[in-house]
């Protein structure tokens, strides 16, 4: 069933990567002016609505299983697709209000957690973190090639096909991986609430440093998808041909490092070491691609992007470990909740940023610019500022505790905590209740 699993997510980011050029050509003819700061209230809707939905759609799996609500996540989620041609408007509206259903990952990650075991979770999660990145190894090559020589509509015609095709795999062929017996025995809103989740996590230490950790390490990140490849063009003058082949590079290796990589550092050095070593990979890159301004200095950051792509797995690794059977949904909601809120701030703090700073990414046009003859200094300062957060980060998560159990929690705290959000995993052998506080 992880084979099932694997393909839900290459189908549905794979129609999506193909969609990378004419997404910035309808969103030009759509907001002429301030079109990147458009994108950015546009994702963040989108994000917030991810974060409030998240915890609920998490909570609801664990009772009623994982199909139902994977096929409605994969539905809603690439229902904006044909929009795109018939109606940008509507398109951008859709995208904005899918948010409440974009939770495919937390879905997924919560199947994966109930077909495997807790040792091999690591690996699992690293190898559906590595399919997402083979979708964009080739998507986005693909649909400018056929944005060029045949037009939009092709490539949104061929896009939508594609997501057609992952609804039918999840209605027809997906099974169902949650039986009966080991589901959730009721459902509490406290669950479904992401701000109760946010105001109690802080009454267990762990839950509350790994989400921090997630928090500051994901919100540069976000920032830095809904705008990286317009920086990429407009700042470092890269050809079209040359995003393309840089996005597969990074693909390609994001996979090698999320299968074996991860699996190594997993065995050698420990869960906790390996989300370390992937937050020192980000900083780098981050750091890198805010004072970088020669090509190859952006391609030499690349690679350490593709190193950096192991924190994600390694964290929802780190936090199914401390769940039960029945919690995985939750715990793996609350996470993709955070994520969500990180993809509605971090496009808002770097349009933000940018316009602080001046940097003009709102031009579209098919050529790149001559290059400046004089360059400024620091060319991408968003990403020098997400570095800083990182580094907050990693001394944050310095303080995660290694094989943390609720059994060690012996206080009355904890016990009250546990019975309030997880009254029907409250055993003493379950730390998914004190991951739900």
């Amino acid at each position: 069933m992880m084979t099932h699993a694997v393909i839900v997510i290459f189908l549905e980011f794979f129609a999506w990567g193909l969609l990378t050029t004419p997404m910035l050509t309808v969103l030009h003819e759509t907001f002429q002016q301030h079109e990147f700061l458009m994108n950015g209230l546009i994702q963040g809707v989108k994000g917030f609505l991810s974060f409030l939905s998240a915890p609920l759609i998490g909570a609801l799996s664990d009772v009623w299983g994982r199909k139902s609500f994977l096929l409605m996540t994969v539905f809603f989620t690439c229902a904006p697709i044909p929009f795109m041609r018939l109606s940008p408007w509507w398109y951008f509206a859709l995208i904005s209000v899918s948010g409440a259903f974009s939770v495919t990952f937390s879905v997924i990650f919560a199947y994966v957690a109930d077909i495997t075991e807790e040792h091999e979770r690591s690996t699992a999660y690293g190898l559906v973190s590595a399919t997402f990145a083979a979708s964009l190894v080739t998507s986005p090559a693909i649909g400018a090639f056929l944005s060029h020589r045949f037009g939009d509509s092709l490539v949104v015609l061929v896009a939508t096909v594609i997501a057609v095709l992952d609804i039918a795999f999840v209605f027809f062929l997906v099974p169902e991986s949650l039986p009966d017996k080991i589901r959730a025995s009721g459902f509490s809103w406290q669950q479904a609430d992401p701000f109760h989740s946010l105001r109690r996590v802080g009454q267990n230490p762990t839950v509350l440093l790994i989400s921090v950790t997630v928090f500051l390490s994901y919100l540069p990140e976000a920032g830095q998808y809904s705008s990286f490849f317009l920086y990429l063009k407009q700042v470092i003058h890269f050809t079209p041909a040359s995003i393309a082949a840089f996005i597969a590079m990074v693909g390609i290796l994001s996979i090698i490092a999320q299968t074996v990589l991860l699996s190594v550092l997993m065995r050698s050095i420990g869960n906790k070491k390996t989300v370390l070593l992937g937050l020192c990979f980000q900083i780098v890159q981050l750091t890198w691609y805010g004072v970088g301004s020669q090509h190859w200095m952006v391609w030499a950051a690349g690679t350490i992007v593709a190193l950096s792509s192991i924190t994600f797995p390694a964290v929802s690794a780190l936090v199914s470990y401390c769940a039960s059977a029945d919690q995985q949904g939750v715990v793996q909601g609350m996470i993709t909740g955070i994520r969500g809120l990180c993809n509605g701030l971090g496009p808002a703090l770097y349009g933000f940023i940018f316009f602080l700073f001046d940097v003009e990414l709102s031009d579209t046009d098919p050529e790149p610019q001559t290059p400046q003859t004089e360059t400024p200094l620091v060319p991408g300062p968003p990403f020098l500022i997400g570095a800083c957060l990182v580094l907050v980060a990693i001394f944050v998560a310095i303080f995660i505790p290694e094989n943390h159990k609720l059994s060690d929690d012996r206080s009355p705290k904890s016990t009250t905590v546990a019975t309030t959000l997880a009254p029907h995993a409250n055993r003493p052998d379950s730390y998914a209740s004190t991951c739900l506080s």
